[in-house]
C-alpha cells in the first residue's frame, strides 16, 4: 500500500508541482496571462468541426468563433499549439492574415476594427498531429490506443497543457464560451461520444461516421473532449433537486455487464453532492460517463473513466482507513468536478487549488452522506499521508502555473479545519451550496472565495487561508505543563495567526484561541481535536 500511495502522489504532482526556482518564458506568459489580444472580446460560440485521421494520427477541422467585442480592437490572439498549425483564416469572404507571436499565439488581423459591442465570426482552418499523451491524463495530450479487442481507442485529455494541443481556440480559463458545437469524424465501425447531447449522428458514403453534440452552458476549454470507440450505451434519468436528470453512460462492449452495476455509483454520487453542492450544474447538457484509455478527467457533461471497474483508486484506498474501498474513487472525484471546476472555475490556473481542493474535499462529504460524518473525517484525516509541504498550494499568476499537488489532500484537509472553525454544520453545507449558486457559471479568483467563505461564516478567515494555501508551515500549537497549568501558543504560522482550536481540557470540550503570545489555562490534561490539521509539540517541564 506504501509504494502504491507514493507513486499515486507523484503521478498527481507531475503537471502540478513548481518550484522558486521556475524561470518563465514570453510563451508562459502568452497562455497564462490575459493578453492585449485577448482582453477587448468576449467568446459567445464554438462551432467545431473536426476530422479524426486514427491511422496516421491526424486531426483536421475548422472552428468558427462569435464573438463580441467589449472594447475597440482588431488583434485577436488564438491559440493552437505545434506540430499542429492554422492553414487559413476567414472572417465571412475576407482571407485574413495572422503573425505568430511563439510557438502557440497567432496574432489574427480581421478584416477591419471591432467596435465596442459588435457581434462577428471568424473561422479557422488548421490540421496536423496532435501532441501525444504519453501518461494521460498527468501530461495531457491524445491518447492513441486500442481496446481489448484490438479497434482504435482514442481520447483527449489536456488540462495543464491546454486545449490548444489539438484544436484553436481562446485558451485561457478567464473567458468561458458560452455554449458550442462539436461536430467529430470518426473512422468506420466507430463514433465520437463528446460534450453536452448528441444533436445528429450521419454517415458518410466511405462508411465513417460523424457525430453532433451541442453544449448548451458556459464551458472551460480543457472540459471539451473527443472519446472516439467502439462503444455501446444505456441511458437512465435521475430524479435530482430540479427534476430529471437524463444521465447516459458510454462503454466497450466487453466490459458492459461490469459497467452496469459499478457505474450506480453515478447516481449515489449526483444525490450526495446534489445535498451538498446544490443541483447538477448542467440539466440543460444531461450527465454523461464515458469509458476512456486513461483513467479520468472532469470534462463537463462529459465525464471520463478509465478506473477498471473497481472501487477505491485503481483498487487501492488513498486514505488507509478502508472507507475509500466503499466507493470508486473515479466516478466520485472527477463528477464532483462538475460544481468546483466546471461550474465554478479558476480564472488564473494559479488559482487551481479552487477545482481540486473543493473536489478533494467532496470524496469526504460523499463518505460522510452515505457513511456518517465518523467515516467522512476518518477519510480525509487518514489522507495526510500524502501531503508533501514542499511548495505552496497557490501557483504563479499569469503564466499558466498551477500550484503544488498538495491542493489535494492538503486543500482537502485545510476546508475540513475551516469547517471546525466555523462549528454550524448547517452553515457550513449552506455555505458550499451558496458557492455553486452565487458564482454559478462564473470564472472566479482565490480572493472571492475565500471572501464570500469569510463573510458568510462571519469569521474572519484570511489568516487561516494564507497560512495553509501561501505557506508549507503547518501551525503548530506549542505546549508546556507546569504543574496544574498548560501554556499554549501558535508557533510556525504567519504573522497575526489566531486559528481558534478545539481541544479537550480534562475531557470536556472546550475551544481555545491561541496567538504567537503564551497563554495559559488550569488543566491537568489536554487533548487536541484531529479533526484539525494542524501538529502540536509539548515542552518538557522546566
Amino acid at each position: 500500500m506504501k509504494c502504491n500511495t507514493i507513486k499515486v502522489l507523484l503521478l498527481i504532482a507531475i503537471s502540478f508541482v513548481q518550484t522558486n526556482a521556475q524561470k518563465y518564458t514570453r510563451t508562459d506568459s502568452l497562455m497564462g496571462s490575459i493578453t492585449p489580444e485577448r482582453a477587448w472580446w468576449d467568446l459567445k460560440y464554438y462551432d467545431l468541426d473536426v476530422k479524426v485521421n486514427i491511422d496516421e494520427k491526424y486531426i483536421s477541422g475548422k472552428n468558427t468563433v462569435l464573438f463580441q467585442a467589449t472594447a475597440p480592437g482588431q488583434i485577436m490572439q488564438i491559440d493552437l499549439q505545434p506540430p499542429m498549425k492554422i492553414t487559413a483564416v476567414h472572417q465571412g469572404d475576407v482571407s485574413l492574415t495572422w503573425t505568430k507571436d511563439g510557438p502557440n499565439a497567432h496574432m489574427i488581423k480581421l478584416s477591419e476594427s471591432q467596435e465596442k459591442g459588435q457581434l462577428s465570426a471568424i473561422t479557422i482552418f488548421f490540421e496536423g498531429q496532435p501532441h501525444e499523451a504519453v501518461k494521460p491524463p498527468w501530461d495531457g495530450g491524445i491518447t492513441w490506443d486500442e481496446d481489448s479487442k484490438g479497434l482504435p481507442f482514442v481520447a483527449s485529455a489536456n488540462q495543464g497543457i491546454g486545449a490548444s494541443i489539438w484544436w484553436p481556440c481562446k485558451d485561457h480559463p478567464a473567458d468561458e464560451v458560452d455554449s458550442l458545437k462539436i461536430s467529430v469524424n470518426a473512422p468506420k465501425g466507430l463514433w465520437n461520444i463528446s460534450n453536452g447531447r448528441m444533436t445528429d449522428m450521419k454517415l458518410e458514403s466511405d462508411g465513417s461516421r460523424t457525430t453532433t453534440w451541442e453544449v448548451k452552458n458556459p464551458i472551460n476549454s480543457y472540459g471539451v473532449n473527443i472519446n472516439i470507440g467502439n462503444y455501446v450505451s444505456w441511458s437512465e434519468v435521475y430524479q435530482g433537486e430540479k427534476g430529471p436528470l437524463d444521465l447516459s453512460f458510454y462503454v466497450l462492449p466487453q466490459y458492459l455487464g461490469k459497467a452496469r452495476e459499478q457505474f450506480k455509483d453515478a447516481i449515489r454520487t449526483l444525490e450526495a453532492f446534489e445535498h451538498w453542492f446544490g443541483p447538477y450544474p448542467f440539466y440543460e447538457d444531461g450527465y454523461k460517463l464515458v469509458q476512456a484509455p486513461y483513467l479520468g478527467m472532469e470534462h463537463q457533461s462529459s465525464v471520463t473513466y478509465g478506473n477498471g471497474f473497481q472501487n477505491g483508486y485503481k483498487g487501492t484506498d488513498l486514505s488507509k482507513t478502508g472507507w475509500g474501498l466503499k466507493w470508486d474513487f473515479i466516478i466520485v472525484h472527477e463528477s464532483g468536478h462538475e460544481w468546483f471546476a466546471n461550474n465554478i472555475t479558476n480564472k488564473d490556473e494559479a488559482d487551481m487549488w479552487i477545482h481540486e481542493s473543493f473536489t478533494n474535499y467532496s470524496e469526504n462529504l460523499f463518505t460522510e452522506y452515505f457513511y456518517g460524518k465518523k467515516a467522512g473525517a476518518e477519510y480525509v484525516i487518514g489522507t495526510r499521508d500524502l501531503i508533501q509541504n514542499q511548495s505552496p498550494i497557490i501557483g504563479d499568476y499569469g503564466v499558466n502555473r498551477s500550484g503544488s499537488g498538495d491542493m489535494y489532500y492538503k486543500g482537502g484537509n485545510m476546508l475540513h479545519t475551516i469547517r471546525q472553525i466555523i462549528d454550524n454544520d448547517q452553515l457550513w453545507r449552506v455555505i458550499l451550496r451558496g458557492l455553486n449558486l452565487d458564482f454559478y457559471h462564473q470564472t472566479v479568483t482565490t480572493e472571492q472565495i475565500e471572501n464570500y467563505i469569510s463573510q458568510k461564516a462571519k469569521i474572519d478567515l484570511s489568516k487561516v487561508f494564507d497560512q495553509y494555501l501561501r505557506t508549507t508551515k503547518i501551525p503548530e500549537l506549542s505546549l508546556k505543563q507546569k504543574g496544574k497549568k498548560i501554556f499554549y501558543k501558535w508557533d510556525n504560522v504567519v504573522d497575526g495567526f489566531d486559528m481558534p482550536v478545539d481541544v479537550l481540557l480534562d475531557g470536556k470540550k472546550t475551544r481555545l484561541y491561541p496567538t504567537s503570545k503564551t497563554k495559559k489555562v488550569k488543566v491537568k490534561s489536554l487533548i487536541v481535536d484531529e479533526d484539525y490539521y494542524i501538529k502540536t509539540k509539548w515542552a518538557s517541564e522546566d
